[in-house]
């Protein structure tokens, strides 16, 4: 208990459920309690956590590995959604800009290097690059009453989402990965540009992973 309790935040804030980070500690019985205190996701607390992981009795390094159902690559990561968002933000360039879009609108594109055509609602704009929500295909394809916009062929910049499983990057990390949401559940690589807890963004994106 006073190795727990040296190694936790200390800060006594309530976030975990909790009154205080004794309790906290008291009822700890395995890593995923652990991901209850939002403190341990940050870079000031990331030996703690691995050294509190430790100590609650779960290796991490004996976890499932992460392997890409289409290439049968091993994967660092998967990446999950930002809070309250229905999937990972992408960062897209059209190759062909002579189709106007707003904010709120649905379009259809193809990724680069990625033979499924996708669907989704852009949430941002800045000159020549859209940031987007996935919501397709698999719902959409079939509607008549789906209005979209077809961009045809883009280039995928960048990916913000949030590890779910796997490995925490460092800024400046190649990295290979798998967003929950790709049905092809195929390993993209890229450069680690920032990190905040668990939420990451990565750049440099490439589905040719070698």
């Amino acid at each position: 208990m006073t190795d727990i309790l040296s190694l936790l935040p200390g800060y006594n804030c309530g976030s975990c459920g909790f009154r205080q980070c004794r309790d906290f500690a008291a009822q700890l019985k395995s890593s995923e309690d652990l991901q209850r205190c939002p403190f341990l996701e940050r870079d000031t607390f990331r030996e703690n956590l691995e050294k509190l992981t430790a100590l609650v009795g779960i290796d991490t390094s004996q976890e499932e590995k992460i392997i890409g159902i289409i290439d049968g690559l091993e994967a660092d990561f998967m990446l999950a959604p930002l809070r309250d968002e229905c999937s990972c933000r992408e960062f897209i360039h059209p190759f062909d800009g002579s189709v106007e879009v707003q904010v709120g609108d649905f379009i259809r594109y193809r990724p680069l290097a990625c033979p499924v055509t996708h669907f989704a609602k852009v949430i941002d704009i800045d000159p020549g690059i859209y940031t987007i929500h996935l919501v397709g295909p698999l719902h959409r394809l079939g509607r008549e009453d789906f209005k979209f916009k077809d961009l045809g062929l883009c280039m995928i910049l960048a990916f913000e989402g949030k590890i779910s499983r796997g490995q925490l990057p460092k800024v400046g990390q190649t990295v290979k990965f798998i967003p929950e949401y790709c049905m092809m559940q195929k390993v993209h690589s890229g450069m680690v540009v920032g990190v905040e807890g668990k939420d990451i963004r990565i750049e440099g994106i490439d589905l040719k992973v070698w």
